[in-house]
């Protein structure tokens, strides 16, 4: 079986769309833990702006809408055993609310320890107990378009 930090890195075809409108910069990476209880930052964080509206990054059912540690989470199961955690929110949802992608779940709330900006959204993914990084799972927004080959110069 394969350590933690290899299973993390683990293939998963792109999916999901931005939990944030417009598509967010990084503010922090996502870093698999070397164990189950190590050291690492187990999803992303996104530079938001408090108040933000938060999205359902794809469809699914909401399992968690509530506060945790004193924070506000949110966290959506989706097909293939994928579940997706968004904090620090005010929720918008319940638990069992079904939710389509882009739907709005919650409002970004201040105070996400180490933002450098005023909010930070902090996205995970895991699939079981295995952590994915959630930006390998976002659908590019690149458009590929085909080019005829006639009166290329080779």
């Amino acid at each position: 079986m394969p350590a933690p930090a290899a299973r993390a890195q683990s293939v998963v075809e792109p999916r999901f769309a931005w939990p944030l409108s417009p598509a967010p910069s990084v503010a922090r990476p996502f870093d698999a833990p070397e164990h189950a209880y190590g050291p690492g930052h187990r999803g992303v964080d996104l530079v938001a702006s408090p108040g933000q509206d938060v999205l359902a990054a794809g469809p699914g059912y909401v399992v968690f809408a509530g506060r945790l540690a004193g924070r506000g989470v949110v966290s959506v199961e989706h097909d293939g055993g994928l579940r997706t955690t968004y904090e620090p929110v005010e929720p918008r949802v319940s638990s069992g609310d079904q939710v389509s992608q882009g739907q709005v779940i919650g409002t970004v709330a201040a105070g996400h320890a180490g933002c450098p900006a005023a909010a930070c959204l902090h996205w995970g993914v895991r699939r079981g107990e295995e952590y994915l990084n959630p930006l390998r799972l976002v659908v590019p927004d690149t458009v590929l378009r085909l080019k005829p080959w006639e009166g290329v110069v080779a």
